[in-house]
């Protein structure tokens, strides 16, 4: 029994050896690969650039400095008390170049990271950098990095590269585009040899239109809000059609024609809003879908490939929104308009005005009065008048545009 007793504990005990033994060896070998993998990680670490070629061109305004890479280098343009430097995590296997142009001498010293070398290009006098960048591998070429000198001090017209904390100058914010004021068109109604009404007081209604729009564009002009441009702006004959179309050719927002009624009886009087009718829609989108050049009907599409029931469609969606804002405008214009003015019972109305008949333009025709009635005779040939009347556009004009309108067209 002892004897078993022995030879088991001897037995556990080879076991328990061979088992501490096996252990062992078994972390040994997981280890190496750790190891190894390391070792080959540190192998697999790409090369340093190499600079293969470095060359100067002098190219009259300015003075090119080229190097041919291995591959793409991190780089920094620093000043120097001398020109330019050039940081780059690169190595240098050429020789470098010779004077030209801005550039008096190029040398080279390490840098200020291991790895990094530092070009210094001495110039001839001050010196902005024009252009800083790596041109990426392309017919043949290798890598290159590209600097362009020009003469003078660094400034707003310097080019910074996107590697570098510490540049020559510091980067030049770009101002974002404005968007375009919104453009008025202001149409003084008649003109040239057509006189329009005659005032009970001799005066032709194409004289106190004329006269009107020009206030009204004086006063839209002093907010700087706007751009504004008449239809016409002397005593000239324009057709009737043609005035939508110089409209929508400057790009209108809003169309704004003047006008001065006349009447039998010289008992009526007061200003009056009209904006294209239902029917006169109709009757112009049909008319626009016929045409065989359809490119422009609507701003920004080209109906001439649509058939000629989309165009239809398309234009018919186009002149029922414009009419919309068109409405809106005309009410604007009735809310903001001077106690004083007088109006007419029901002043918006709706008619088929050729004027009105832009798909993609709000328009509006005022009738500012009656010229058969001698107190909206005079009033409309007074300057104060003139002025109450411009401020109360000016307002609606502000109002459309302050509120949920259509964004001006660009």
């Amino acid at each position: 029994m002892a004897v078993k007793t022995a030879l088991a504990a001897r037995a556990l005990l080879a076991i328990g050896c061979l088992c501490l033994l096996w252990m062992a060896t078994g972390i040994a070998v997981a280890q190496t690969p750790v190891q190894t993998a390391s070792v080959a990680s540190a192998r697999m670490m790409p090369e340093p650039a190499r600079i293969g070629a470095a060359r100067l061109g002098d190219h009259g305004d300015k003075t090119r400095f080229v190097l041919e890479l291995t591959r793409d280098a991190p780089f920094t343009i620093l000043p120097d008390a001398s020109g330019v430097a050039v940081e780059m995590e690169a190595a240098l296997d050429a020789a470098l170049p010779p004077a030209k142009g801005l550039v008096k001498s190029v040398s080279v010293r390490p840098g200020a990271k291991a790895g990094h070398l530092r070009l210094i290009l001495a110039t001839t006098g001050p010196a902005r950098v024009q252009l800083a960048e790596i041109i990426p591998p392309r017919d043949g070429m290798p890598p290159r990095f590209v600097m362009d000198l020009a003469a003078g001090k660094a400034g707003p017209g310097a080019v910074l590269t996107p590697a570098s904390a510490s540049m020559m100058n510091p980067p030049v914010p770009k101002e974002k585009p404005k968007p375009p004021l919104p453009m008025i068109v202001i149409d003084p109604g008649h003109g040239g040899q057509d006189p329009g009404a005659v005032a009970v007081s001799g005066a032709y209604e194409k004289d106190i239109t004329l006269a009107m729009a020009k206030e009204v564009r004086r006063q839209l002009l002093a907010t700087g809000r706007y751009r504004v441009a008449l239809t016409r702006d002397k005593d000239v004959f324009i057709p009737l059609r043609d005035r939508p179309a110089l409209a929508r050719a400057k790009g209108a927002d809003l169309f704004i024609s003047l006008h001065a009624d006349s009447i039998t009886g010289r008992q009526v009087r007061g200003l009056s809003i009209y904006t294209l009718s239902e029917k006169a829609s109709d009757r112009e989108a049909e008319m626009l879908a016929q045409r065989e050049n359809q490119s422009d009907a609507i701003v920004g599409m080209d109906l001439s490939v649509q058939s000629a029931d989309i165009a239809n469609i398309l234009i018919g969606m186009s002149q029922r929104d414009t009419m919309n804002q068109s409405r809106r405008f005309a009410s604007l214009v009735l809310k903001n308009l001077d106690p004083n003015v007088a109006v007419l019972p029901g002043p918006l109305r709706s008619a088929g005005f050729a004027v009105l008949t832009a798909p993609d333009v709000p328009a509006i025709l005022v009738e500012m009065g009656y010229l058969s009635h001698s107190q909206d005779a005079k009033l409309l040939g007074s300057d104060t008048h003139r002025k109450r009347m411009a401020g109360s556009l000016l307002r609606a004009v502000d109002s459309y545009f302050t509120g949920n309108a259509v964004p001006p067209r660009s």
